[in-house]
């Protein structure tokens, strides 16, 4: 299958391109700048020319395909709104492309969508009243492709997918800990995080693309809960530095942006999805990544 990455020279693009080209897949990876085509030729991809706001690249690229995976999303937390729309542009113009054409499209959320403080499954829908997390309207429109002739489907990632070369949230928190010379969690840190190694939510991507039903919503979860106040233990003892909580109320002042993420509670299962591809997580779990994979070194 020829396929077309978003995203394709991502952390996690980087990872689902290798796992398809060595399922004997032929990928076509999206590249913005000259380095990235280079990247993706090493990998042995073939390069698309293109960004995430060219919306008939986009279209050139799944219409060249055989299958999309859509990965690409701009992380600008300052500017949260403008990647929510630029995202959603980019799904309706690779919907509409693959339209009738009853080819795979795997569009990415994210578990942190659902409701908190109790565990997740692949058939909960996100919550439409009170608190919406704006990437709501996102997910509805992939699965919406359904209904369109397309076999569309989604996985939703834990907030934290980690694996050597990591650059998100993880070290985003590691960051703030050697700035601020304390790993902090909020409240009794008791809130917990899901998580997947990078390589083992690559390899999910690709069963989601060759075996995964229309309308299927995948969870790409390892670890179902670890709490925060766990992972910041980890973080204080890599870096050396006090382990303490906060208070909500200190949380946008000691996180800024990453405030939001730090405190939910998504505890997350991904045992409909393991049933329904097969898929068995077999790489290192957050803690023991994070001591193991270099998270510390500066």
């Amino acid at each position: 299958m020829r396929v077309f990455v978003t995203g394709a020279t991502g952390f996690i693009g980087t990872a689902v391109v290798s796992e398809l080209l060595s399922a004997g897949h032929t990928v076509l990876g999206l590249a913005r700048s000259d380095a990235g085509e280079q990247a993706l030729k090493r990998l042995g991809a073939e390069v698309h020319r293109g960004e995430l706001l060219d919306l008939d690249s986009l279209a050139a690229g799944a219409r060249a395909s055989d299958g999309v995976i859509h990965l690409a999303f701009i992380h600008d937390f300052h500017d949260y709104a403008r990647s929510i729309e630029a995202d959603r542009s980019a799904i309706q113009a690779l919907a509409r492309a693959l339209e009738g054409s009853g080819k795979p499209f795997v569009g990415t959320s994210g578990t942190a969508l659902l409701a908190q403080g109790r565990t997740g499954v692949e058939t909960d829908a996100p919550p439409t009243e009170g608190h919406v997390h704006p990437r709501v309207v996102a997910e509805g429109l992939v699965l919406g492709a359904a209904r369109r002739g397309v076999r569309a489907s989604l996985v939703r990632l834990a907030p934290t997918v980690h694996g050597r070369g990591d650059h998100q949230f993880v070290p985003f928190l590691i960051e703030v800990a050697r700035r601020k010379g304390v790993a902090a969690y909020i409240g009794d840190g008791s809130n917990r995080w899901p998580a997947v190694h990078r390589l083992d939510a690559a390899r999910l991507f690709r069963l989601a693309l060759e075996k995964g039903l229309v309308g299927s919503r995948f969870h790409g979860v390892a670890e179902e809960g670890i709490p925060m106040r766990a992972i910041a233990e980890t973080i204080g003892q890599g870096l050396g530095v006090p382990v303490r909580g906060i208070s909500a109320d200190q949380a946008a002042a000691h996180f800024d942006w990453m405030a939001m993420f730090a405190g939910i509670d998504n505890p997350t299962s991904s045992a409909l999805t393991r049933d329904a591809l097969g898929w068995k997580p077999e790489h290192p779990g957050l803690l023991s990544d994070l001591r193991e994979s270099g998270y510390f070194v500066s």
